[in-house]
């Protein structure tokens, strides 16, 4: 059922925290050898690892393409919980769900909705993949919930909210002429007030060197509660993060939320360098990507001395949740890790 005539925050609705209890995770099987040059089987041995740590805890919604591939990753799905894996047969281009999937919402009677946002491939860099743009439309007859289609573009890692009013993101993305040039930082602010149910907007600036989807939040900065933020800052002054990282943290130290108090600003250590060494070559490899589950928080990790830093500094903040590290090497070289690739849909 499309939903056009009001918007989300004025029908009750918003989006809520990734730490909101999920009725489920969506993934996309991946396959394509452009994305993951010489790596689809590595990949796919992450994917099934991914799911095994979800499984247990939440349905996981795995979009595949054909038959075919649902019966040879089912025989693969040899896990506790793997019940709870359902197979939906949609033809895809790509996996990175987060950003063309739903971006879901909830009101206060705990009903779903979603955003149907553009998707163009992150400013029209991959033209090829712009057919993901019409999975959601796709996945309404099977969700069978309210549709809301904003009608500008918007990918799903270029947005973090708390919860409590607030959404995060960068200018660099979000004010980048390659995806809505007819609006300006007023006009962006407005989109997401309506259509995510929020009051402030936290603005960042520049994203991680390599990132081509041109500075995507969740490879920055991330909310673990609703005044608490993790922040990606590179202790090398050396590496080309250094300062664009330092400034991200320095802007939020300055920050304050929806209702004027402070926030809790946590820091939270870089990988070093992921690929090659020189800038064009070099993946956007984060901490900052994990994934928030019920029970449990996926962390990549990318066989480096911070890996153990990374987990520890997740662990104190969320203890009621198990952080696991999932080897994201692989991963990285289709240029996002495990929040890219995943999509929460809240419970009741």
């Amino acid at each position: 059922m499309n939903a056009q005539k009001q918007t989300p925050a004025a029908l009750g609705f918003r989006m809520p925290p990734e730490w909101h209890r999920h009725a489920a995770t969506w993934l996309t099987w991946p396959k394509d050898p452009l994305t993951w040059p010489e790596r689809v089987p590595q990949v796919e041995e992450t994917y099934l690892e991914i799911m095994a740590a979800l499984a247990p805890h939440e349905i996981v919604n795995l979009l595949v393409d054909d038959e075919a591939t649902e019966a040879a990753v089912r025989a693969r799905c040899r896990f506790d919980g793997s019940a709870n894996v359902r197979f939906h047969r949609i033809p895809t281009v790509d996996s990175w769900i987060r950003d063309y999937g739903p971006n879901f919402l909830i009101n206060e009677r705990g009903e779903l909705a979603y955003n149907d946002w553009i998707f163009n491939a992150w400013g029209d860099k991959y033209e090829e993949l712009k057919r993901d743009d019409a999975i959601p439309q796709r996945l309404e007859s099977l969700l069978n919930v309210p549709r809301f289609e904003p009608g500008i573009v918007l990918e799903g890692g270029s947005i973090e909210v708390n919860g409590a009013g607030v959404v995060l993101t960068t200018e660099q993305c979000l004010l980048n002429p390659n995806r809505n040039p007819q609006l300006g930082r007023d006009g962006v602010e407005k989109y997401l007030r309506d259509y995510l149910g929020v009051e402030k907007v936290l603005w960042l600036g520049d994203g991680i060197i390599g990132d081509d989807t041109d500075g995507h939040i969740d490879d920055i900065a991330r909310f673990v509660a609703p005044n608490v933020i993790v922040c990606a800052v590179e202790d090398d002054p050396a590496d080309a993060n250094y300062e664009l990282l330092h400034d991200n943290y320095e802007r939020l130290l300055r920050e304050r939320d929806a209702r004027d108090a402070a926030l809790e600003i946590h820091t939270l250590p870089m990988p070093g360098i992921v690929g090659g060494l020189e800038a064009a070559d070099r993946l956007p490899a984060s901490y900052a990507n994990f994934y928030i589950a019920n029970n449990v928080v996926l962390l990549p990790v990318f066989n480096h001395v911070n890996d153990t830093r990374a987990r520890d500094v997740l662990q104190r903040l969320m203890p009621e949740r198990r952080v696991i590290p999932i080897n994201a090497e692989s991963l990285v070289w289709g240029m996002g890790t495990i929040h890219c690739l995943s999509q929460q849909q809240p419970g009741a």
